[in-house]
C-alpha cells in the first residue's frame, strides 16, 4: 500500500506498480464512485458514438424497407425529415 496526496486542482498520483499493474498511461478515462466507505478508481472504456445526418437517416430507412407497405411507411419519415426520397440514393423493394 502506498500514499497518495490529492493537488490543487483535485489531481491524484496513482503510482508507478498499480499504472503499469493496470495500464494506466497519461490520459487514460477512470470513473471514481463511492463504495464501502472510500473511492474507487477504476479504468473506464469510452466508445464513440457515431451521428447519422438525415440523409443517412433517410437512406437506411429506405434501403431497409422489405415490402411495399413498409418502404411507403420510410417514404412517409422521410419526409418527416425535409427530406425528398427521390434524392437519396436507394433500392425499392419489389
Amino acid at each position: 500500500m502506498e500514499t497518495s496526496r490529492v493537488g490543487k486542482r483535485g489531481t491524484i498520483v496513482v503510482p508507478a506498480k498499480l499504472r503499469e499493474r493496470f495500464g494506466l498511461k497519461e490520459g487514460t478515462l477512470l470513473i471514481a464512485e463511492e463504495q464501502g466507505g472510500g473511492i474507487l478508481l477504476r479504468p473506464a472504456v469510452a466508445v464513440p458514438v457515431e451521428r447519422y445526418t438525415d440523409e443517412r437517416k433517410a437512406e437506411f430507412l429506405l434501403n431497409n424497407a422489405v415490402d411495399v407497405e413498409d418502404y411507403a411507411q420510410a417514404v412517409k419519415e422521410v419526409r418527416k425529415l425535409a427530406l425528398s426520397p427521390r434524392k437519396i440514393r436507394h433500392r425499392r423493394p419489389a
